[in-house]
């Protein structure tokens, strides 16, 4: 049956310049509480590739201290919606976060990355660019597989470090 999901606050500090936005935290994610807990998204593995030396991440903790380190802060398109599963195309009644609030709250964020198509598509539906750079990187999904990890990585490091620097 359908019940309302809700999404996770932002992860982010006053230094964060890059958003990562993705549409809604799958089934794992919202029993651990935690961002990309899918063991197989390769959302952290990307980041402790490019960030960490390719080290495994401790913790949960850990994840987030190397993420925020880098400027970078997580949120999601969108709120709270229905869905059946974790797979995007199953959302229904979507409510997009408050992000004129957050950019209020966080002027020092300039650009916005989009993990996956439907993560923009959600956000565009209510905010089109938020005054933002924006771009749209290939998902880190596992449901995502015609690009290999290490053509993902590669368009993800352009994307990251092009915004940080």
């Amino acid at each position: 049956g359908f019940f309302m999901l809700y999404s996770f606050p932002p992860l982010i500090t006053p230094k964060t310049r890059v958003l990562v936005i993705g549409s809604m935290p799958g089934v794992a994610s919202l029993k651990a509480q935690e961002y990309y807990a899918f063991k197989y998204n390769q959302f952290w593995k990307i980041i402790f590739d490019l960030f960490a030396g390719g080290r495994t991440p401790k913790d949960y903790e850990d994840k987030k201290q190397v993420l925020l380190a880098q400027g970078i802060g997580l949120w999601d398109a969108l709120a709270a919606c229905e869905r059946t599963g974790s797979l995007d195309g199953n959302i229904l009644k979507p409510t997009p976060n408050d992000f004129p609030t957050l950019f209020k709250e966080y002027p020092g964020i300039k650009t916005l990355l989009f993990n996956g198509q439907a993560a923009r598509n959600h956000f565009k539906r209510a905010f089109d660019d938020g005054g933002k750079i924006c771009a749209i990187l290939p998902s880190t999904s596992p449901a995502h597989a015609s690009r290999s990890y290490e053509e993902k990585k590669l368009l993800w490091q352009r994307a990251l470090f092009r915004a940080l620097n």
